[in-house]
């Protein structure tokens, strides 16, 4: 009888689910030539090929399709029990890893996390920025700092207030180019296929029937590219009141208002370091309430 390596298991999941060696490397943060022994070895151990190559990537035998789901059910257990013991544990010490946006990250976040970790020197604090939702069941990230309109349902957090959304420019920008004229008018610079499914990139598909002079996956590259003169960027208030090389197009647009969110998983609300963290920056984000909702904009 062979006994089953979790590890192993790992590689053989990572594979299943981004479909290639290098994918799979990149989320376990190992070299492929790890996983790829790793994977050989597996399926030498259990004699069935759990993989089918092919130079489009690697798809699931019959086999691997059933060792996948008990694998993923194992890890599932385990994940439960990582957030199950996390949730006991009352001390204000070890590490909070927080996810949120590149536009937080660099306008409301530092400041917050700055009160922070002064308030609470044994705590470590970790960032990571994506525009996807990091997964806390899978323990990605313990906290999330989010706008969204509505939260995951396996999530629970508090509101923090509303996040509005305006078109900016550069002073530059709008001498050569009157903020008065049609939006469409204008040249624009939006968001690429990534960011789709923003309420900015949205408004722009359903609005602005031009084409953009600049697409680009992140909002603080837009925000950048607008601040250089090249064109108008429709931005979080929070991003754009708050940099003094743009000024405001019109006022916020209605239809891309989201709210800004502090979320942690259910099993993990109890947990001190978690709790302290979220309570700081509810408080914190909260305090700037006027400018997430576009109450301190500056004229053109």
């Amino acid at each position: 009888m062979h006994s089953l390596a979790w590890t192993d298991l790992q590689h053989v999941l990572a594979v299943a689910e981004h479909g290639s060696l290098a994918a799979a490397a990149r989320a376990l943060g190992v070299n492929h030539t790890t996983v790829l022994r790793r994977v050989g070895a597996f399926e030498k151990s259990l004699g069935v090929k759990l993989f089918a190559r092919s130079p489009g990537g690697y798809a699931l035998t019959a086999a691997g399709e059933e060792i996948a789901a008990s694998a993923r059910a194992m890890q599932d257990t385990v994940h439960a029990i990582e957030r199950k013991v996390a949730g006991r544990d009352l001390r204000l010490t070890g590490t909070v890893r927080v996810t949120t946006t590149d536009t937080l990250s660099v306008a409301l976040l530092p400041a917050a996390l700055t009160g922070f970790a002064a308030a609470h020197p044994g705590i470590q604090l970790e960032v990571t920025t994506t525009t996807a939702m990091a997964n806390l069941t899978k323990r990605d990230a313990d906290v999330a700092v989010r706008a969204t309109s509505s939260p995951p349902e396996n999530l629970v957090g508090r509101r923090v207030g509303a996040i509005a959304v305006a078109p900016y420019a550069a002073p530059a920008y709008l001498a050569r180019t009157p903020a008065r004229r049609p939006l469409e008018q204008h040249a624009w610079l939006v968001p690429d296929d990534s960011l789709a499914s923003t309420s900015i990139a949205r408004w722009f598909a359903r609005t602005i029937a031009v084409t953009p002079v600049l697409r680009a996956d992140t909002l603080t590259a837009l925000a950048y590219a607008a601040a250089s003169g090249l064109g108008v960027a429709a931005l979080p208030c929070y991003l754009g009141d708050t940099d003094p090389r743009l000024r405001r197009v019109r006022g916020p647009i209605a239809e891309t208002a989201t709210e800004l969110w502090v979320l942690t998983h259910e099993d993990l609300r109890s947990t001190a370091r978690v709790r302290a963290l979220t309570d700081h920056l509810v408080q914190a984000l909260g305090a700037h309430r006027d400018l997430l909702e576009g109450r301190r904009g500056r004229a053109t």
